[in-house]
């Protein structure tokens, strides 16, 4: 069975970097689950982690029937077709799930400051904003795409993402009464704003890990769950020089350099680490200002080629 001195190497490093952790949870098949923390485990905003949940909420949908990601997100919108900008109406789901859109736009093209943000729909920005690459070609992360995602999900379930995943999802996963932030007109932010505790967020990832099973339940359709890690587009336009930044995207979620593993990844480092060779998921909530990935290559030298 796993015990705390697992941690021993990982507490080092944690200390020596600087690494601002609050809290790490393993889990692997066969040999249970052990857990460290340096803070209680209070439930904190998971950043972009919560774009895997809300990935997750649209492989639902589409098992429901009520959508398919090869759609097209403008014919869910119909009011918005006639100031779309040119192109927008070739964007499918898949596209906005792999951070394809041609949207060369990290967030809306709007000052946080601006009163457009309070007074106008944010599908509307959504897609007001250029298209200056070819939808499906073009990698770029964007918070928008996301958040158009949750909005789809309302459209044609008349709730927001949060309410609908509640059911579905969180209570699957026991997770009681999640807190997620909306935008100004009350849409559930998608992209951010997820509160969980660092124990918690490992269920996602033994959920993935299980092939959309959570305790012997199939909570989201299994081919969804294969395709969103191995449906991969090339990362390496957007990241830079950092390895664990360009190994690939899928469906809201990132590849890792270890071959088949992937993760969660919210900024200041919250992570949901896949390791699949291992039976193993890696769970680390924290909040360090810089260079996040250094956590993640600190789990893989310090936890996973332990287990």
């Amino acid at each position: 069975m796993l015990n705390e001195s697992l941690f021993n190497r990982f507490r080092e490093t944690v200390a020596q970097q600087q690494l601002g952790v609050y809290g790490v949870h393993v889990y692997q098949e066969g040999r249970g689950t052990v857990a460290h923390r340096w803070r209680s485990d209070d439930r904190t905003c998971l950043y972009s982690a919560s774009k895997t949940f809300a990935a997750l909420a649209v492989g639902i949908c589409q098992e429901e029937g009520r959508l398919s990601i090869e759609d097209k997100a403008l014919d869910f919108f119909p009011q918005y077709r006639d100031i779309a900008s040119a192109g927008s109406e070739d964007i499918t789901l898949r596209d906005l799930l792999h951070m394809c859109s041609g949207k060369l736009f990290s967030m809306f093209d709007v000052p946080w400051d601006s009163p457009v943000l309070r007074q106008t729909d944010w599908a509307e920005l959504f897609f007001r904003l250029h298209v200056t690459a070819k939808p499906g070609t073009h990698f770029w992360y964007s918070n928008p795409s996301t958040y158009l995602l949750g909005r789809v999900v309302e459209c044609v379930t008349g709730q927001n993402l949060r309410d609908y995943a509640k059911p579905r999802l969180f209570d699957k996963l026991n997770i009681f009464n999640p807190q997620w932030h909306t935008c100004p007109q009350g849409h559930t932010l998608s992209y951010s704003g997820l509160y969980l505790t660092t124990e918690e967020l490992s269920r996602l990832g033994r959920l993935l890990l299980d092939g959309g099973v959570y305790e012997g339940k199939q909570v989201v359709n299994a081919a969804f769950v294969q395709a969103l890690h191995e449906d991969i587009v090339d990362s390496n336009p957007d990241n830079g020089s950092d390895p664990e930044g360009a190994v690939g995207y899928g469906y809201q979620v990132w590849r890792c350099r270890r071959e088949g593993s992937y993760r969660a990844d919210g900024s200041y480092g919250q992570y949901s680490i896949v390791v699949p060779d291992k039976r193993a998921v890696v769970t680390i909530t924290g909040h360090r200002n810089s260079l996040w990935l250094d956590t993640v290559r600190a789990a893989f030298s310090d936890i996973v080629e332990l287990l």
